[in-house]
């Protein structure tokens, strides 16, 4: 990959539609919130703390995950969680992103939703007015918890419905599949929220759980590589214009390769894929790294980046005027490029 194509790639208008939040939360503020808090962490430094980041499962990510977000207790704690996100992203071309974030992860430690939704609503205002990043919020139900959890969370967030977006579903996926989540996805959609669910890569039953996805009516598959099995599902996909948002980098930690062969495959077939960065202080790469690691792996040219970037904003949740805005901004900038 040749200087020329990083340039490219780091600078055409990008939006991001598969980013954890939380998992945004590089070592350095980690250890500076923790000190502002009074929490002790297992760790003496930052490169201990980073060489501890040995995933080879999403379990092992999923414990340190979980674990890192211990120092994460007030609203201000938030508002640098995410405005740290919008500085290092507004250097890599992004321009819009949907992010999730994970609300009963912190309910569940005491800490009121007002504290993430204050910190996190900061963030999104003063980061489109300092770098021009617009911002959605998708909230996540963990489906290692039960359904009564998503469903008191989802109620919870009801006074917060004009600030979020969508709702989503995450974390370990093993014998927690999409249909678990029905009636809530159900009722989540009667609201008149967007809908998405994780299906990750190499899990058991994975296309199985994919099928789900689409029999419960979700808009985009967060990973969702593994439809590639079934040439049925691919088409039905492509058919009903659904969006996958894979993450290269995070699946060389978790499923033993990038999977740049099947990504491309999949767009080849007329796929609406994305590239997106899930959680990029632990699988290290933001948005513009994952472009360029399966551009470099899948042997993509200009062209495809284009396609990928174009994607990822016509299966965004905006509306459509501000979709065809974003569009033409991408156009405007290839003409002088």
């Amino acid at each position: 990959m040749n200087g020329d194509m990083g340039e490219f790639v780091r600078s055409i208008p990008k939006a991001e539609l598969h980013l954890h939040i939380e998992g945004t939360l590089e070592p350095e503020l980690k250890f500076a919130l923790a000190a502002r808090n009074g929490i002790d962490l297992p760790y003496a430094s930052v490169d201990e703390m980073r060489a501890a980041y040995d995933f080879d499962d999403l379990t092992s990510f999923l414990k340190q995950y979980y674990e890192g977000m211990s120092v994460l207790l007030r609203e201000a704690d938030f508002y640098d969680l995410a405005m740290v996100y919008f500085e290092r992203v507004a250097g890599q071309g992004l321009v819009y992103v949907e992010m999730f974030f994970d609300p009963q992860a912190h309910t569940s430690r005491g800490v009121p939703l007002e504290a993430v939704m204050g910190g996190l609503r900061r963030a999104q205002q003063d980061a489109a007015a300092r770098f021009g990043i617009r911002s959605g919020l998708i909230m996540c139900f963990l489906r290692d918890l039960d359904v009564q959890s998503a469903f008191e969370t989802l109620e919870q967030a009801d006074r917060w419905r004009d600030q979020i977006m969508g709702v989503g579903l995450d974390s370990d996926e093993r014998g927690n599949p999409p249909d678990k989540f029905r009636e809530v996805f159900a009722a989540a959609r009667a609201r008149g929220y967007h809908l998405t669910m994780h299906c990750d890569v190499d899990q058991d039953e994975s296309v199985a759980h994919i099928r789900q996805c689409l029999d419960i009516g979700v808009e985009r598959i967060d990973h969702g590589v593994n439809a590639l099995e079934d040439a049925a599902l691919v088409e039905e996909i492509k058919q009903r214009g659904l969006g996958l948002t894979t993450c290269p980098i995070s699946n060389a930690h978790v499923a033993g390769g990038t999977k740049a062969a099947e990504i491309r495959a999949l767009l080849e077939r007329g796929v609406l894929v994305t590239v997106n960065s899930d959680d990029p202080a632990y699988f290290p790469g933001y948005v513009a790294d994952n472009l360029l690691v399966l551009a470099r792996e899948a042997d993509l040219g200009p062209e495809d980046i284009v396609c990928i970037v174009r994607n990822a904003f016509i299966v965004s949740w905006l509306e459509e005027a501000e979709r065809q805005a974003y569009l033409q901004r991408i156009d405007d900038w290839l003409a002088t490029a």
